[in-house]
């Protein structure tokens, strides 16, 4: 998939735990794991806005394309 999730990179930069990110977000652990390893397949605006509250962050720091033409 084009699109490659940048939050585990976001949360080094902010040195936050997943379980930290989890309750300031309110979103459960399996959840924001499927999200952060990549294999989610939607996000909803209000579980982005969340997490680029909590982590002060853009959308655009946590989600990246990928054109498959330059790999």
């Amino acid at each position: 998939m084009p699109i490659i999730i940048n939050l585990d990179v976001m949360m080094a930069k902010r040195k936050i735990s997943l379980n930290e990110l989890s309750e300031k977000v309110d979103l459960t652990l399996s959840n924001l794991s499927i999200l952060k390893t990549g294999k989610a397949k939607a996000i909803r605006f209000s579980t982005l806005e969340a997490i680029c509250k909590a982590l002060d962050c853009q959308p655009g720091d946590i989600l990246e394309y990928a054109n498959d033409d330059e790999t």
